[in-house]
């Protein structure tokens, strides 16, 4: 049964999830050998996908739950709360 792991972080409250902040996000995830999925509130999107991601909608201030699977989950979730907390308008 492979490992899992669940992570919340909030987008900063100055920053949408627009292609940019989206594709580092995607790219990100990209690194990790894990099936990634990020939640904001009833939306669901694979994290490595940026159609997908830029899909959820995410505003300002907006709670992502992360979802990680695999033997890189509990790395990868920290690397993306890393990203997330990093992002910068």
């Amino acid at each position: 049964m492979p490992a899992s792991s669940e992570a919340v972080v909030q987008l900063p409250d100055d920053v949408d999830l627009h292609a940019r902040p989206a594709a580092q996000f995607v790219r990100t995830a990209l690194l990790h050998a894990a099936a990634i999925t990020v939640y904001a509130g009833e939306r669901q999107a694979d994290a490595k996908s940026l159609l997908a991601v830029l899909g959820l909608g995410a505003r300002r201030g907006t709670q992502l739950r992360l979802r990680a699977e695999g033997g890189e989950a509990g790395p990868a979730l920290d690397a993306l709360v890393a990203c997330v907390s990093g992002f910068v308008e």
